[in-house]
């Protein structure tokens, strides 16, 4: 027996899927700026593509989209304290999170195992958000790094240990 396609049955239909979560972050008139994603997506080796999905009702989106570089951030259970704040429609999303910045403006959040930094290849529409593909710049991968935080049933988890 199916569920009905409502959003609230999709919603949950959605959420028996984990995936890692994400901050993409950026300068923006000199200050530090973005948003958390738990769509991330890698694409394609070559060219070296990844993909998120905004809302289409952010109100970030737009003011990081236009930037010459982006910082994508893959958070760790470091950082359950501060996903909150990361994720927050409104306020400093900054507070108590250490971040670092690249020489052409991309914002990275501290603690992360890895960091990649790209700019917009291309948007597409799609539904109520939009598929934003990044081609990549540079890597930065940082062993030894806490393990990635996943996304499941509308919930930040820690990844289990290796059975």
């Amino acid at each position: 027996m199916s569920e009905a396609l409502d959003s609230r049955a999709l919603r949950d239909a959605y959420g028996h899927h984990p995936s890692g979560v994400v901050f993409v972050g950026a300068l923006v008139r000199g200050a530090p700026c973005g948003l958390a994603a738990s769509s991330f997506v890698p694409v394609s080796l070559d060219p070296p593509l990844v993909s998120i999905c905004v809302q289409n009702t952010s109100t970030t989106w737009p003011r990081i989209a236009v930037s010459e570089s982006l910082g994508i951030s893959v958070l760790s259970d470091s950082h359950k304290d501060a996903i909150g704040t990361l994720s927050a429609k409104t306020g400093d999303r900054f507070v108590d999170v250490t971040i670092a910045t690249s020489d052409r403006g991309a914002i990275f959040v501290d603690g992360c195992g890895l960091w990649l930094e790209g700019s917009v290849d291309q948007t597409i529409d799609a539904g109520d958000h939009v598929i934003v593909i990044v081609r990549l710049k540079d890597i930065i991968i940082r062993d030894g790094q806490a393990s990635p935080m996943i996304f499941y049933r509308s919930a930040c988890r820690e990844l289990a240990a290796e059975i």
